[in-house]
């Protein structure tokens, strides 16, 4: 990841201000260590730090058109670049990044070229011809871009906070899948794919279709596209839900386009690994990536070994897992392990990178700070990693709880377009502040797209083959539940993905790792881990501080010791940082903010808020009324779902089942599968 920095419409452009507009953008350097650029005309000004990736040699920023009268600073990839440098044959390119396409696009296209652009990414582009500038932040917001107000009426962007918090009267993060543009005066959505409106899908479910969406086969190419015109809308209900020959095409269409998320990811030239946590998601990655290497190009300079990476207290279950997954994989694998106290002497140096207060986020953020710096040190500066699945999927545990299929939907369509927020904060800037660089491939467009069409009926996650699915998991059975349970039982949490890549004649994984349960990093470093965050805020925050949060903190009231002590630290980086309890405008409609009224996007909420259990929203706490007594985003806090819940709570056979001798476990499986 790179950092940059830009400013336009300073009233003074003197030899102090640009001086100012370096000192500002050091403080981005973390991001990107390997080089910094800055272009000033008039009183406009783009800085840039760079870590380079792809051409290192050459690729310098900013960029430029060919007559260098389109300027352009990027944070990100461009993972179609070759192709539309091919569109582009009148142009003529100085350097070999992917990020260069960009000024010519625009210089080709205007505006509206943002759609064209497959990637991750947030730049600013000045059009010195016109005087004018836009800036775009990707379809999902992997990459962090914050727009600011000067008093002097001067607009600001920067990756961080940090950059804008001393200058900016006020500023707030850029909407994902948005552009700005000083041409129209404000802020329009370019990113407009058919699950954003939140109505509900129905094409069906086929396990292959969504492997491809991850994975792709060259000599398979043909068969893809012919399957994805298949399943294009209005052709859906000419073919049978019920036929076995179109169920293969749309499992073969998740696994062709889940495969090419993954190979495109391998664009680098630099050395790189995959975040393995022994999860399915991560593990899916590892494999998948590894099962690739060999025909990247990335090969010919780093070798066809994969190197995977890991973090956890000693004897945790994520370090066991991703142990054992690395070895099925044979990839070169590097486990690093981390003390409590040594994750609660780095939380002060957290919060001040990832710039949030969330819990949640701070809890995940932690040990991934810590893995990133000890993944510097090996000379590694790239990383893919498996965020996003869950939001797509319902993975997460409190999906279980979710009463029919639309709330299902709505609820996935509401967690991805806040995953900037969250998960995908934590990543880029966990990452970014050891300058290394996370990619996600769960969040390619064509994969979410794909994933986002099917019926969430094939989503929703059946209570009784959970349950079953965690005792054949503790007693070995496994292959029992995958052969003999009837597929519209089966279906734990992420069954469509697990399912999609359940390859008897080739393996991705091992079936115990492919049907493992949804484990929350924060929870799979190491369950002691959140324990010692708790008891370390139960001796920094008295409950008189508590009782009076709503006094210091009015706005997203801080309701536990933990939420309030890191608070208190975000607040000591960023007092500047102004919340507000309205919302002034539709921040998910299409229109065109303008002039003064695009300052209210500041009323949303610059951070998230509201009660959350194992990481939901606010709304689905609903589903479960007995979750409102004991709220942490925790997935333990998942009672009677979690396998290691905070406190086991419902069916007393079920309980009596997990916990009682292997002979009694295999007896009630016995019933249960006569039952079924």
């Amino acid at each position: 990841m790179c950092g940059i920095l830009a400013v336009f419409g300073c009233t003074d452009n003197s030899q102090a201000k640009r001086a100012r507009i370096v000192e500002l953008s050091r403080r981005l350097r973390h991001r990107g260590p390997d080089w910094s650029g800055l272009h000033c005309h008039e009183d406009c000004y783009l800085a840039h730090q760079r870590l380079a990736i792809v051409d290192p040699a050459s690729g310098d920023q900013p960029l430029y058109n060919q007559d260098k009268t389109v300027v352009v600073t990027v944070n990100g990839e461009i993972y179609n670049h070759k192709e539309l440098r091919a569109q582009l044959k009148s142009h003529t390119f100085r350097t070999g990044s992917d990020c260069e396409v960009i000024a010519h696009l625009y210089e080709e296209h205007g505006e509206n070229f943002v759609g064209m652009l497959d990637g991750m990414f947030s730049f600013v582009l000045l059009d010195t011809r016109e005087k004018s500038f836009i800036a775009a932040r990707d379809a999902i917001g992997i990459t962090p871009l914050y727009i600011g107000w000067g008093l002097d009426g001067s607009v600001w962007f920067a990756s961080e906070m940090k950059a804008l918090s001393d200058d900016c009267e006020r500023f707030t993060y850029l909407l994902p899948g948005h552009i700005y543009s000083s041409k129209q005066g404000g802020l329009r959505r370019w990113y407009n794919p058919t699950w954003y409106s939140e109505q509900i899908p129905s094409t069906p479910y086929d396990p292959l279709v969504l492997r491809g969406a991850f994975e792709k086969v060259s000599s398979e190419k043909m068969r893809y596209k012919q399957a994805v015109k298949l399943t294009a809308p209005g052709t859906v209900h000419t073919i049978s839900r019920h036929h076995l020959c179109y169920h293969a095409l749309i499992k073969f269409m998740l696994l062709s386009i889940s495969e090419l998320a993954v190979i495109k990811r391998l664009m680098t030239d630099v050395p790189f690994g995959v975040l393995l946590s022994g999860g399915l998601d991560s593990s899916l990655v590892a494999a998948v990536a590894s099962r690739h290497l060999a025909d990247a190009e990335a090969a010919c300079q780093w070798g066809s070994q994969l190197h995977t990476f890991c973090i956890g207290l000693k004897g945790s279950p994520d370090t066991k897992a991703a142990r054992e997954v690395a070895d099925y994989l044979g990839t070169r694998h590097h486990e690093f392990h981390f003390t409590i106290q040594e994750g609660i002497d780095a939380l002060e140096e957290v919060i001040y990178h990832i710039e949030t207060f969330d819990v949640t986020t701070i809890r995940a953020s932690t040990p991934m700070f810590l893995m990133s710096r000890k993944i510097k040190s090996l000379g590694v500066k790239m990383v893919i990693s498996g965020e996003g699945s869950d939001e797509i999927f319902g993975g997460y545990l409190y999906f279980h709880k979710a009463p029919n299929k639309e709330e299902f939907h709505q609820e996935t369509c509401q967690k991805i377009k806040a995953l900037h927020l969250y998960d995908c904060l934590r990543a880029n800037k966990s990452t970014s502040a050891w300058g290394v660089e996370a990619r996600v491939p769960f969040l390619d467009k064509e994969f979410i797209n794909i994933a986002m069409s099917i019926d969430p009926e094939w989503k929703m996650i059946c209570m009784f083959a959970s349950l079953l699915s965690r005792v054949l998991l503790f007693t070995g059975a496994i292959g029992y539940m995958v052969s003999n349970i009837r597929p519209d039982l089966g279906r734990i949490e992420k069954w469509i993905l697990r399912n999609a890549f359940d390859d008897e004649k080739n393996p991705y994984l091992p079936k115990h790792i492919l049907y493992r349960q949804k484990e929350q990093f924060s929870d799979g470093v190491g369950y002691s881990w959140i324990d010692g965050l708790k008891d370390h805020a139960n001796k920094q925050v008295t409950d008189s501080m508590l009782m009076n949060a709503s006094f210091v903190y009015p706005e997203n009231t801080p309701t536990t010791k933990e939420a309030y002590y890191y608070r208190t630290i975000f607040e000591k980086f960023f007092p500047k940082v102004q919340y507000y309890s309205f919302l002034a405008l539709d921040l998910l409609s299409s229109k065109v903010y303008s002039g003064a009224g695009f300052i209210y996007l500041i009323a949303a909420c610059q951070h998230p808020g509201g009660p959350s259990v194992a990481c939901s929203t606010a709304k689905a706490v609903e589903w479960d009324a007995s979750w409102s007594k004991n709220l942490d985003p925790s997935g333990r806090a998942a009672l009677g779902v979690h396998a290691a819940a905070y406190e086991e709570t419902g069916d007393t056979k079920a309980a009596n089942l997990m916990n009682g001798s292997p002979q009694k476990r295999l007896e009630m499986l016995e019933k249960t599968a006569t039952v079924a």
